[in-house]
């Protein structure tokens, strides 16, 4: 079974995010879901990235890459939104990566490196018409990352929420939440 590093989205590490971690742990996976924002969750989302933008992105992403080398290493990368910063950050930078899984945020791939690695499976989830997702080019980059790499899937909901599965939110969206975690498993089940 995989070993997997989830990280939180801007509203911090909510019951939600617990709660797919321990599906994920339910189907039988390791899960380590560290906590970036060091106990601080949020209400809303403009809260959560006001916090973030105190902070600092970098300092939010580099507390990801720390908790991962805390791991070491064989992992899977797996990020909600903001989350996706460290996840894809490690999966495209880390030689000994299993994979990834970016739920709701997608960067261009050159962010990290010139090209997705060569036979790292990848997945991206995100709804046609997320603001975030679709509005401000996470889309297009999925589109980018997953055309013609070879194991990258790009799955695209019906809706318009951010955090879709996020069952602790009002974004919240069950019937896509359901398909989202259960496309999950199974690519997390064929890696092992």
């Amino acid at each position: 079974m995989a070993e997997v590093v989830l990280f939180h989205h801007a509203q911090g590490l909510t019951p939600g995010v617990e709660t797919f971690a321990a599906e994920l742990r339910r189907a039988g996976h390791t899960v380590h879901v560290p906590d970036l924002y060091e106990g601080h969750v949020f209400e809303t989302l403009e809260e959560g990235i006001a916090y973030a933008s105190r902070t600092g992105f970098s300092a939010i992403a580099e507390r990801g890459v720390t908790a991962a080398d805390r791991l070491g290493g064989g992992l899977v990368y797996a990020g909600f939104s903001l989350g996706v910063v460290p996840a894809q950050r490690l999966a495209q930078t880390r030689e000994d990566a299993e994979g990834a899984l970016l739920f709701h945020s997608c960067l261009p791939v050159t962010e990290f490196g010139e090209a997705w690695p060569t036979g790292l499976p990848v997945q991206v989830h995100g709804m046609d018409g997320d603001p975030f997702f679709a509005g401000d080019g996470d889309l297009d980059a999925a589109k980018e990352l997953t055309t013609g790499t070879e194991g990258a899937e790009l799955f695209v909901y019906s809706g318009d929420q951010h955090l879709f599965a996020d069952s602790s939110l009002p974004s919240y969206v069950p019937a896509a939440a359901d398909l989202l975690l259960r496309r999950a498993v199974e690519f997390l089940d064929g890696l092992g």
